[in-house]
């Protein structure tokens, strides 16, 4: 036997296989095999190490590295190998200590199980055999597992454990399947389901940036790729706290371990806008931190897909946010040198794109497997951390090689403190035509005309603000010190968002349409002035200007009355500034 860092090479293991767990010593530590030579099977352990040696023993469960799903798994905090991390420090105390086991799911507290089909019903695998109100805002759906199929012979109703029969299902020969309200999944076996559909409708995230300008769909994939301190954590934060999702999974790989902390301690104070219940009731947390085990953290990413998986298969919209698949692309590279794999660019494996690619093709919009014919949804959010800030190097190529939207952030937009710095010239979204359609039927006929517009604003200010470098902006026509103007109040007071700040961190469709409508509506009216010869520099000072700026700290509730009034002032103080100005003449 070898030992090397988080591998460990055993010999006659012959009657092992591929990706079987395996207990590594006395301590027990957990591992799983990642290569097989004859009857050498090398281990990667998602434990310490230290202290192990040649001739120590090492026994295969004879079972693939899986995770266990049913009641229990929500507002619940695992580590990468599904790990509960409460009930490891009540037993371990705030390190966790080597062979260290806890069941994933509480086995001894009882849910309330209601079925929703009777004796004598034929399902299959899929089907909804019953209910469990898990939180006060998610319902957890007991399915049939994979692989069953039959006719109902019994089902009970009242408190049970998850390891408790549930129903029995007798198939056509007369083999007789108890359900238990628990399953177990490979991790890195994707859930089956029957259909894979296109996302079409809008993922309101409530950040106007990403749902005006670069929007992700539900069941899209996407990433966030930014160097260090341009907002990388802050953006995932935000939309796992305001996403329109029924279950968000946040997985922290390898991040730091005061990130995870403000997560545990911010998401159960939040209040949900949906629901009004804390985040918590609505969330799972894994959390593989930068001094926890690197064969972990490998693992974690399957994990946290292979639970947001589960709550897809019930029918629900889930959100999986990965911060960040830079440090797990790391894990993978230590793993591949220590296993003497021939390296590729950077001294990543040569498999890291057919990797990411395996995690990222798991999201989708899909038909669950069942006769109800009900969708689910799973949108991937992936956040990269190219050293330096350079997207050319290969985890980032890789990623934007499979995603369909790209929000890059720009550490230049962060040191001016404009956040969520995402860089409105980079970045992109391949779900734009798609969007458009959903949101000129659900927000407004105009939506995506609005948008168009501004999109064009920012870039032709892009273009006249080299023009300015060279020769001043004094050089510029009044029609273009306009478009200056207006690009500004849509960077500073539309893309501009403070995600500490009560009323502005969160933005819903309708306000952002009627935003961006004050903005432009200012644009149109100031171009008439102009026409009419009144000066830029007399418009700029007009007392609505600041209004439009104040804009965005009007509640929900009061944004048409008072977004009608600006409006109203916008059309009556340039067409008083018309009248003015023909008085001069």
């Amino acid at each position: 036997m070898k030992v090397s860092g988080p591998l460990v090479i055993a010999e006659n293991m012959r009657e092992a296989n591929m990706f079987d767990v395996v207990r590594v010593s006395d301590q027990h530590l957990i591992g799983e095999i990642i290569e097989m030579h004859g009857d050498r099977a090398s281990i990667q352990v998602y434990e310490e190490t230290s202290g192990l040696g040649p001739g120590e023993e090492v026994v295969s469960t004879g079972m693939p590295m899986s995770v266990e799903l049913g009641p229990g798994l929500i507002s619940t905090i695992y580590d990468g190998i599904q790990r509960p991390l409460e009930k490891l420090y009540e037993v371990s105390g705030t390190n966790i200590h080597k062979g260290v086991e806890a069941p994933s799911l509480d086995r001894n507290k009882k849910w309330k199980f209601e079925p929703t089909r009777q004796i004598g019903d034929v399902v299959e695998a899929g089907d909804i055999i019953g209910k469990v109100q898990e939180t006060a805002v998610v319902e957890c759906r007991i399915m049939v597992p994979y692989g069953v199929k039959g006719t109902i012979k019994e089902i009970f109703i009242g408190e049970f454990t998850v390891e408790e029969i549930v129903c029995v299902i007798a198939d056509e020969k007369g083999k007789e399947y108890p359900i238990t309200m628990m399953q177990k999944w490979p991790v890195r076996k994707e859930r089956p389901y029957k259909v894979k559909e296109t996302p079409d409708s809008l993922l309101v995230t409530g950040q106007r940036v990403i749902d005006t300008f670069f929007p992700i769909t539900k069941g899209g994939v996407a990433a966030i790729p930014g160097p260090f301190g341009s907002g990388k954590t802050v953006t995932q934060h935000q939309l796992a706290k305001w996403a329109d999702a029924d279950i968000v999974v946040y997985i922290g790989c390898g991040e730091r371990g005061n990130e995870m902390t403000d997560v545990l301690n911010e998401f159960p104070e939040l209040k949900d806008p949906r629901t009004g219940e804390s985040l918590m009731q609505r969330t799972v947390l894994i959390a593989n931190t930068s001094d926890m085990p690197v064969a972990a953290r490998e693992a974690s990413i399957y994990t946290g897909i292979t639970i947001a998986e589960y709550f897809r298969d019930m029918g629900y919209s889930v959100a999986l946010m990965a911060d960040s698949t830079s440090r797990w692309a790391e894990a993978l590279r230590e793993m591949s040198g220590r296993l003497e794999e021939m390296p590729g660019e950077e001294g990543y494996p040569a498999y890291l794109g057919s990797r990411l690619a395996q995690f990222y093709e798991r999201a989708g919009r899909v038909v669950c497997l069942g006769n109800d014919g009900r969708m689910g949804t799973l949108t991937a959010i992936g956040a990269v951390s190219p050293p330096g800030g350079d997207t050319s190097e290969p985890v980032s190529q890789a990623t934007l090689r499979i995603v369909k939207v790209f929000w890059g952030l720009d550490s230049s937009l962060a040191y001016k403190r404009h956040f969520p710095a995402i860089n409105w010239l980079t970045s992109y979204s391949l779900y734009q035509d798609k969007v458009d359609e959903w949101a000129d039927k659900n927000v407004d006929v105009h939506f995506s005309e609005q948008r168009t517009l501004a999109m064009r604003l920012l870039q032709t200010e892009a273009e006249l603000q080299e023009i300015v470098q060279l020769v001043g902006v004094d050089a510029l026509s009044h029609s273009d010190r306009l478009i200056l103007e207006t690009a500004r109040s849509i960077r500073e007071d539309f893309l501009h968002q403070n995600s500490f700040h009560e009323v502005d961190t969160y933005t819903s469709l309708h306000k952002q349409y009627r935003m961006l409508k004050l903005i432009l509506t200012f644009y149109a009216e100031a171009g008439e002035a102009i026409k009419q010869g009144v000066s830029i520099q007399k418009i700029t000072k007009l007392d609505v200007v600041e209004r439009i700026g104040r804009a965005k700290y009007i509640e929900e509730i009061n944004v048409d009355k008072s977004y009608d009034e600006i409006e109203a002032d916008i059309k009556k103080e340039v067409k008083d500034l018309i009248a003015k100005g023909a008085d001069e003449l």
